[in-house]
């Protein structure tokens, strides 16, 4: 079995300032031809679409015909317009599962119904306006079951 390798190409398209128009435009594009080997190749050629930006650390080995030869030492995927996910960091299957709502609980006369994602549950609020005294109701996760408030 012979080494993996995975080429390439993609165009840098450096922003340059014109002081006589006051504004960016758009440098002379240079295009690139890049070359991975072993490990990298094989994760490359899985990982890589058209139209993703990335970015390449490694070594000139020829330029010719205005296009820069690189061996590819590492690639990552930009995160400046995206969210990259890796093997360890994807969620559970079981997030992915259907969404079952609970049926709903008739909000009590003393508490209406207005939590929205994003905002503290009621709890807080009590124990916030009496000073974080401890008399107020324990407080309770999502599921109902109490939550450890260190007393």
């Amino acid at each position: 079995m012979g080494v993996a390798v995975c080429r390439f190409r993609l165009t840098d398209t450096p922003a340059q300032w014109d002081t006589a128009a006051q504004k960016w435009r758009d440098g002379t594009p240079i295009r690139y031809v890049c070359t991975a080997w072993r490990n990298l190749a094989r994760n490359a050629a899985e990982s890589l679409v058209n139209g993703i930006n990335i970015l390449v650390k490694g070594r000139i080995t020829e330029i010719r015909d205005s296009t820069v030869f690189l061996s590819a030492d590492d690639i990552g995927i930009s995160l400046r317009q995206r969210i990259a996910y890796t093997e360890t960091s994807l969620p559970s299957p079981a997030a992915a599962a259907p969404v079952t709502t609970p049926p709903a609980a008739s909000p009590s006369p003393s508490h209406p119904a207005t939590r929205r994602p994003g905002n503290p549950p009621a709890w807080w609020e009590e124990r916030r306006s009496s000073g974080w005294s401890g008399n107020g109701p324990a407080p309770t996760a999502a599921d109902g079951t109490s939550l450890h408030t260190g007393r």
